[in-house]
């Protein structure tokens, strides 16, 4: 096909804010792009490790209280005459009266009835006082209706666990896929557009079922087709399908101008590549979706060396390029992967490996093991044999 060796299939690029085209809308800063698997027909991928960038806002609220104290005017102001009329009248003389000794007996006796009565019931509320503080618990607490209870937080599943032990590998095989190729060329950037949003309807459509049944939330992810050099969601692109994990839940940056190029001279190998350049970023979306993505990303941080965490990206890549293939070969009665197209998608597969890329960086993984993890997941089509982060070194190298 072509006398210098293939590019690399891509690598994780530099997250940014940025904007897509005016089609798409604006974008959010992304974290941990993640490029596309597939040579781009004689485009090379910048190099650059994963970066994650973001801040931590603090907001405080202050509130100031202010009050006017109210009292008499002092002695010698000129209303404390009427003050003291008011508020303070003298007294009026009092002028004892005699009582018969009959009738102060008997208001003794009854004063003596009320203060002993009033002292039983001081000391049963006061018994009870005592009940409800030195067990307070034991008294129902109240909690308006429609109001939920609040519950405490279960612990977070660790890292390691998402990767491995994900429900989303144990919800068996895809069904049947019914999806065409979309019938539009790459002969415009409106073509390339339809083509992919095509694909995506056909993806969601197969992946949302799996997706929920794992107990997770499926979102479409966001398309981005941009011009070489603009900037997007993932950063500023130089002719490199990728995806990146932003605020709006996932986006799919893909770029269309290569395309129309080689489109009219290698017809059957473009075709190819956009299948399988989004196939390997729809499956980086499916990592986002249950979690897999952000834990890879936090484990390669705590890698102790330059050789683990290149191998943390392989296996991250290889199970996206696992995932894309399950889906082509649940759509295989439908999507023409066969005949030329066939040997097309082999051989990028064959070109995709790190020893034919530009800089020869071990981030993807080698032809060797693409092959196998494609091949894997195109047999059965299921999720749960696209646990690379299960599978022994030499089968992710």
């Amino acid at each position: 096909m072509a006398d210098k060796p293939a590019p690399k299939p891509g690598h994780f690029l530099p997250g940014g804010a940025g904007t897509d085209d005016s089609t798409n809308g604006g974008s959010t800063p992304g974290s941990a792009p993640l490029a596309a698997p597939t040579p781009r027909l004689g485009a090379g991928a910048p190099a650059g490790p994963p970066q994650l960038s973001g801040s931590r806002l603090e907001s405080r609220r202050s509130v100031q209280l202010s009050g006017t104290r109210f009292g008499p005017p002092p002695p010698d102001d000129a209303a404390a005459a009427a003050y003291r009329e008011v508020y303070h009248p003298d007294p009026i003389p009092f002028a004892p009266k005699k009582q018969s000794k009959v009738l102060i007996a008997g208001i003794v006796v009854l004063a003596l009835v009320l203060v002993g009565g009033g002292v039983a019931l001081g000391a049963k509320l006061l018994s009870s006082y005592d009940d409800f503080v030195s067990t307070p618990l034991v008294t129902p607490s109240f909690h308006p209706s429609g109001v939920p209870t609040p519950t405490p937080e279960t612990e977070p599943t660790p890292d390691v666990k998402v990767q491995r032990e994900n429900p989303f590998y144990s919800t068996g095989p895809l069904a049947t896929v019914k999806c065409a190729e979309p019938a539009y060329r790459p002969t415009s950037k409106e073509n390339v557009r339809s083509y992919y949003q095509a694909l995506i309807a056909c993806m969601d459509n197969a992946w949302k079922p799996l997706v929920t049944q794992a107990g997770f939330t499926f979102r479409s992810p966001r398309l981005i087709v941009f011009d070489d050099g603009q900037e997007t969601a993932c950063g500023v692109q130089k002719e490199v399908a990728s995806y990146c994990a932003d605020e709006q839940g996932g986006s799919v940056t893909m770029p269309w101008q290569e395309l129309t190029e080689t489109y009219s001279q290698r017809k059957a190998t473009t075709r190819a590549d956009m299948a399988q350049s989004l196939g390997f970023a729809y499956g980086a979306h499916l990592q986002n979706l249950t979690g897999i993505f952000d834990a890879t990303a936090n484990l390669r941080d705590t890698a102790p060396t330059e050789a683990a965490r290149l191998e943390m990206d392989r296996r991250q890549a290889l199970q996206a390029n696992c995932f894309s293939a399950a889906f082509f070969g649940a759509a295989k009665a439908s999507f023409p992967l066969r005949g030329e197209l066939m040997t097309q998608w082999t051989w990028l597969i064959r070109n995709g490996g790190d020893e034919n890329s530009e800089d020869n960086v071990r981030d993807h993984g080698s032809a060797r093991s693409l092959a196998l993890w494609m091949n894997q997941g195109f047999a059965s089509t299921d999720p749960g044999t696209c646990n690379t982060f299960v599978a022994a070194s030499a089968k992710v190298g």
